[in-house]
């Protein structure tokens, strides 16, 4: 999954829920579930997330929504094999990033 956010210090959660095309619900219930999410608050109480976050969601997502691993498998998977998964997952993201680049070479001919 592609994800088009711009480069900032802080995304705000709308936008992050938007980029992922899911609720904001899911995004604060994953907050609450996962370890990994810490976001920054404000005196609100408005989420904060950093590009470290950014990434953190994206390896959640990729194995709740993409490879369907339960939220407990997805923990544990997490706990237990994150070096080995942050591997593959960064060359998948990494082959994602060149196909969508030769796609619009593509579609410029």
């Amino acid at each position: 999954m592609h994800i088009n956010l711009p480069e900032k210090r802080y995304y705000g959660i709308g936008e992050v829920a938007k980029a992922f095309a899911v609720n904001t619900s899911l995004i604060r219930f994953w907050e609450k579930e996962f370890d990994v999410l810490k976001p920054k608050k404000n005196a609100k109480g408005n989420r904060k997330f950093t590009p470290e976050d950014i990434k953190n969601l994206k390896l959640i997502y990729h194995l709740v929504k993409e490879r369907g691993f339960t939220l407990e498998g997805a923990k544990t998977h997490l706990k237990e094999e994150k070096q080995k998964t942050l591997t593959n997952f960064d060359i998948i993201d990494k082959l994602e990033d060149i196909k969508n680049q030769l796609i619009k070479i593509k579609n410029q001919l």
